[in-house]
């Protein structure tokens, strides 16, 4: 076997080899990408969708998929907003805490009507995404979480921290990618997903509870979206209840597919899920750098979300022929 063909079985080489040839052309076109600025641009962007991409990417390999998260993620962060403004005091633990139950909570209502009444999730996310943003409205009355109703130590979270004055936010986010790489793939629980992911009626004859493993997806899921609410209201300094996380859920899905993570469930990485979100941040990074004007920038980005899906499935391809020819 060739080096090539050894390369071609490294699962996530199609969307690493996507993010080199972005650097390498965006370095070439403006130097001024390569900046420490600029990356720190980049790393300040992926953490709200990085961690709500780990949940997400539980979700699509147990065969389902999560479009709430947005309006989880906004009913959490308008929630805290108004904890901040009656309790100033609360601290960056609590806040973490009250924002992870909300999360969990409406992450675990999408379980439930998925497993009991046994309604695709799609449709029932749907819902609960119109659901959950006019519950964020009744909250919030309308009105908009300015920055001075945030307190001072949260928004230090995403600007500084005690190792190297390297964001909070970003720490933080990597340990929670770390805790889903060990969940994933050192742990019983781990291999429970992706088995139900892959056939739920085998797993379910293999003694495996699809149910609770199904609920524990949902639950992880909403849990980090409720957290990335805090991150958003930290890292931009205001809720506003009709624009906070519309749309990023989108955002979220393509980053997970785009790291390789099956739509038809049952496949999927950490690595590969942090390279789609990295591969994100630094196009949306990168466009503005290099004057991109804005009419261009959505047509670009989603070029280029086309080009790594691409690749990414040549790579698939050739991997299933490379198996095919060592099992002839």
């Amino acid at each position: 076997m060739s080096i090539f063909d050894k390369f071609l079985r490294i699962r996530e080489l199609g969307i690493f080899s996507i993010i080199i040839i972005v650097i390498i052309t965006a370095s070439i076109i403006d130097s001024r990408f390569l900046t420490i600025d600029s990356w720190r641009a980049v790393f300040l962007a992926i953490p709200l969708i990085l961690v709500m991409a780990m949940g997400q990417m539980m979700v699509i390999i147990c065969r389902h998929v999560d479009i709430s998260i947005g309006s989880i993620l906004a009913f959490a962060a308008i929630t805290i907003g108004f904890v901040f403004i009656h309790y100033p005091e609360t601290s960056l633990l609590m806040a973490l805490l009250i924002t992870a139950s909300v999360g969990t909570v409406m992450g675990l209502v999408n379980g439930i009507i998925v497993t009991r009444f046994n309604v695709h999730s799609i449709i029932v996310t749907l819902g609960t995404l119109s659901l959950y943003r006019g519950l964020v409205f009744i909250v919030s009355g309308g009105r908009q979480i300015d920055r001075n109703d945030i307190p001072v130590h949260i928004i230090s979270f995403s600007q500084t921290s005690f190792l190297f004055s390297i964001p909070a936010i970003l720490i933080l986010s990597v340990i929670i990618v770390l805790i889903t790489h060990l969940i994933m793939r050192h742990s019983v629980l781990g291999r429970e997903i992706y088995a139900t992911g892959s056939n739920p009626e085998a797993a379910h004859l293999k003694g495996i509870n699809v149910t609770k493993v199904t609920l524990f997806c949902f639950g992880v899921c909403g849990m980090l979206a409720g957290v990335a609410g805090l991150f958003y209201a930290s890292r931009f300094g205001y809720v506003n209840p009709g624009v906070t996380g519309v749309g990023i859920e989108f955002i979220v899905i393509a980053g997970v597919i785009i790291g390789g993570t099956s739509i038809t469930g049952g496949s999927g990485s950490v690595l590969g899920t942090f390279l789609g979100i990295l591969l994100l941040g630094i196009i949306n990074v990168a466009l503005p750098v290099l004057n991109i004007p804005g009419e261009f920038q959505k047509a670009i980005y989603g070029l280029i979300i086309v080009l790594a899906l691409s690749l990414d499935q040549l790579i698939i391809f050739r991997m299933k022929k490379l198996s095919g020819g060592a099992n002839a």
